[in-house]
């Protein structure tokens, strides 16, 4: 697939679960401009994963999610640090709270609409 609508999609994902956040109340999630490349190079390996197999549930999605954090240093911490690497949805999808498998459930939602699948 065309490197430029996997970009699209993957902004598109990221703005709808930036939304979300701040309807949530949270506000540390850059505008997809700001974003820092590792947050950019994260989404595009989830639309990659869906564009691949559009049946991929909001659980895989995480679980890809996951794996790729996991690959690049990530873990478990109460609070989102980028420079320590710690997120607190760093756990198994069923451990999420429901708002935060809403974004996962966003997130393939938009990319499946942006691609046309």
């Amino acid at each position: 697939m065309d490197k430029v609508i996997l970009d699209r999609a993957a902004c598109a994902a990221h703005e709808a679960n930036r939304v979300l956040c701040v309807a949530l109340g949270d506000n540390s999630q850059p505008a997809w401009t700001d974003a820092p490349e590792w947050q950019k190079i994260s989404a595009v390996k989830g639309v990659q994963m869906i564009a691949a197999n559009p049946a991929t549930t909001p659980a895989q999605s995480h679980e890809g999610w996951l794996e790729e954090k996991a690959a690049t240093g990530w873990r478990y911490g109460p609070v989102k640090n980028p420079e320590t690497k710690e997120h607190p949805c760093f756990v198994p999808y069923d451990e999420l709270p429901d708002n935060q498998k809403l974004k996962d459930e966003m997130f393939g939602l938009v990319v499946r609409a942006v691609l046309g699948l």
